[in-house]
């Protein structure tokens, strides 16, 4: 015995629709934004359902690499132009800091890099800072005393640049590098030793580890990782002599705040109707730039407080 005959509900409403841009191909998917019909080659995911070729060229978005970090994978976490897929800013920072490398030590014909004309230019030293050569406050990132210093540094940012640039997009995480790098100079000036001579990226790579640590956390995957690394860190910067902790904390704090700024700025500050992409965007750059500008104030405030002495650098 069988049951009453239905009609296929493929048909009851007349044929399949098609994909839109591929007339020859019938389907059953729609964008989820404009509701046109489309295959599945011509939709991607999204937040909710996905998003058609045209609507994703609308926002100025393109398809990216999915970073990893942890054992899940992160999407790009905000709306942003100038997305790679590969990290060519980090390649570009890495190339730059080896290049000054470079000249530093054929000035110094060797490694003692205090007989490097640029090396000493540009170098963090508080009392010259005091004299009004603030440009050592962003200089010294750039600097590295030895062949080990560089290679660590190098390793470090290309371990953590690489997936944070893709995540953040690449003129956020230049100013998330910057912010970090300025941040950690104005913690010197505060709080390093009067004659102490410092330099090295370090600050800058602390700052993209405060950054990978918030966009974990807004992934909500687990932290653990890398807090275990920032506290690793740490300890190493207290029990190696010569290493300047008050530059690692400081570009640490200023790298994550900018993040947190550039990430969860938008919600914090907007109602709900009004987060679009680009009031997000504004709201983010507002944030970081504002910490652009504490960073320099405290550098050079610190330095116009010490007193002015052109006492030999070393």
């Amino acid at each position: 015995m069988t049951g009453p005959a239905y009609p296929d509900p493929r048909y009851a409403a007349g044929p399949p629709a098609v994909c839109y841009r591929h007339p020859d191909r019938p389907t059953g998917l729609s964008c989820s934004r404009c509701g046109r019909p489309a295959c599945p080659e011509c939709l991607r995911p999204a937040a909710v359902g996905q998003h058609c070729l045209d609507c994703l060229r609308a926002d100025g978005m393109q398809r990216t690499t999915v970073p990893q970090f942890g054992d899940r994978g992160i999407r790009p976490m905000v709306a942003k132009p100038l997305v790679a897929s590969r990290p060519y800013a980090t390649y570009g920072l890495i190339a730059v800091n080896v290049v000054i490398f470079v000249i530093c030590a054929l000035q110094a014909r060797g490694v003692d890099m205090l007989r490097s004309q640029l090396f000493v230019d540009w170098a963090l030293y508080k009392p010259w800072v005091a004299d009004g050569e603030y440009w050592r406050l962003l200089t010294a990132g750039f600097l590295h005393f030895s062949v080990t210093h560089i290679a660590v540094n190098m390793l470090s940012l290309y371990i953590l640049g690489r997936d944070l640039e893709i995540a953040i997009g690449i003129p956020r995480y230049l100013g998330v590098y910057l912010t970090a790098l300025l941040g950690g100079s104005a913690a010197v000036m505060v709080l390093g030793a009067d004659n102490g001579v410092n330099a090295g990226a370090s600050g800058a790579i602390y700052g993209l580890m405060g950054a990978v640590l918030v966009v974990v956390i807004k992934a909500r995957a687990s932290p653990t990782p890398v807090i275990t690394i920032i506290v690793l860190n740490l300890v190493l910067s207290v029990t190696i002599p010569g290493i300047s902790l008050f530059a690692h904390v400081g570009g640490l704090v200023f790298g994550a705040a900018a993040t947190a700024g550039i990430i969860f700025g938008p919600q914090w500050v907007l109602a709900p109707e009004r987060r679009t992409a680009a009031a997000a965007s504004r709201v983010g750059w507002i944030a970081m730039i504002g910490l652009l500008v504490i960073a320099v104030v405290i550098g050079v405030g610190a330095g116009l407080a010490f007193p002015s002495s052109r006492i030999p650098l070393g």
